[in-house]
């Protein structure tokens, strides 16, 4: 799926996700894949940059019994990190949301040029 880099876009990766894998009845928890796609669709649309117009991209895959999700945008690989926010910050909590329901997480530079912040479930499809 490829989004605007705007904050509508996040409400519309969760429902596009939503919508292509209800059919497959996932065995891990749709309510957190779309938890951490919207935290990582968010922070690429806030952290992506580029001279030229962009767009985000998601994608997602069955690797054996794990679904994995790719969120790529034109921003650096090396400003991906975790953040301890304070109560009254308005940012700073998506990538621990995601550390804490992904069964692994990774971010670097993404094959399409940019910045690549994935997330897997093992176990994700019904045996």
């Amino acid at each position: 799926m490829t989004l605007y880099p705007v904050p509508e876009s996040v409400p519309r990766a969760r429902r596009w996700f939503g919508k292509l894998v209800a059919r497959h009845n996932l065995a891990c928890s749709l309510d957190d894949c779309q938890v951490m796609i919207s935290e990582l669709v968010s922070n690429a649309v806030l952290y992506g940059q580029a001279e030229e117009e962009w767009r985000v991209r998601v994608e997602w895959w069955r690797m054996g019994d794990s679904l994995r999700v790719d969120v790529h945008n034109p921003g650096r690989p090396t400003n991906v990190r975790m953040r301890e926010a304070a109560a009254d910050d308005e940012h700073g909590r998506g990538l621990r949301l995601v550390h804490a329901l992904a069964d692994s997480w990774s971010a670097g530079p993404s094959p399409y040029g940019g910045t690549v912040v994935s997330f897997t479930m093992r176990k994700a499809w019904p045996p």
